[in-house]
């Protein structure tokens, strides 16, 4: 048996095991070498809506489509061999109704083979977070700040500052929780709501602009890599890739305007 067919996937159930054990490591994907290069090092990647933004220079999530998060969670799938892939449902897909968001959900999960969904929403999206999970669809679930809510929420605020806004996002925690989800992403909300959340919940949380005292992690892959020009405060960059690729190009374009490139070593020659 080759070493390839040992390898299984980390599954939901793998994910929701890891309460309170070792911190959770998460980062976004849209690609299949990207999937590839961080495979070995995160217990799951999101094809995150956000790839609306990264890849598509939209202001919002909210234009991106059901297509759209399909076609990349099917290149992800083929990047990556080890890691669970979670595929967001994006706006529009799974608000109208619990028999819709069903739809959405066994279409992204047929089409790509991801192991998960992510949907944003506290108690308004409980009962849709119990229909799927009944029906044997994995649901990862998305409190506090929830970017396709940005419009009625005014914007990319940080939840929690105010007593009314912190009771309001742990009733969120405590419905979706309840409601079946295998962990919770939580979002852009300040420290001691998140810390409180952890510790109150019985499924992990992944922290992003949260607390660190969060069962887990996860961070935009090109925020991180130093490839958005502008980061929010919670985003360390590990990497500096944008200049490596200015560089690069730069040697690149210079090569050709003085003909150095193609070298000898990069042209094909007649057989003898």
């Amino acid at each position: 048996m080759s070493v390839e067919a040992t390898i299984r996937r980390v599954t939901a159930v793998d994910i929701r095991a890891r309460k309170g054990g070792a911190p959770i490591v998460s980062l976004t994907s849209y690609h299949a070498h990207t999937a590839a290069i961080i495979d070995p090092f995160v217990d799951f990647m999101l094809v995150g809506d956000s790839l609306g933004m990264v890849m598509h220079g939209m202001e919002t999530t909210i234009p991106v489509t059901l297509d759209m998060m399909i076609l990349q969670g099917q290149a992800v799938m083929r990047g990556s061999k080890r890691a669970l892939v979670v595929v967001d449902l994006p706006f529009g897909s799974y608000e109208e109704s619990p028999a819709a968001a069903f739809r959405s959900a066994v279409r992204v999960m047929k089409e790509t083979g991801c192991g998960a969904v992510k949907m944003e929403g506290g108690r308004q999206m409980a009962e849709t977070v119990r229909f799927l999970v009944d029906r044997g669809v994995p649901v990862m679930g998305h409190v506090g700040l929830t970017p396709q809510a940005i419009n009625t929420m005014g914007g990319f605020k940080v939840q929690g500052r105010s007593e009314a806004s912190a009771e309001a996002v742990l009733a969120d925690a405590d419905a979706i929780a309840a409601a079946g989800a295998f962990a919770m992403v939580v979002e852009g909300v300040v420290e001691p709501l998140a810390r409180a959340i952890t510790e109150r919940v019985p499924i992990p949380t992944i922290g992003i602009g949260a607390s660190p005292a969060c069962d887990g992690q996860i961070l935009v892959l090109e925020d991180m890599l130093g490839l958005s020009p502008r980061v929010p405060k919670f985003v360390k960059r590990f990497g500096s890739l944008a200049g490596m690729i200015e560089e690069s190009v730069s040697a690149y374009a210079e090569a050709v305007r003085d003909r150095s490139f193609p070298g000898e070593e990069n042209v094909y020659k007649p057989k003898a």
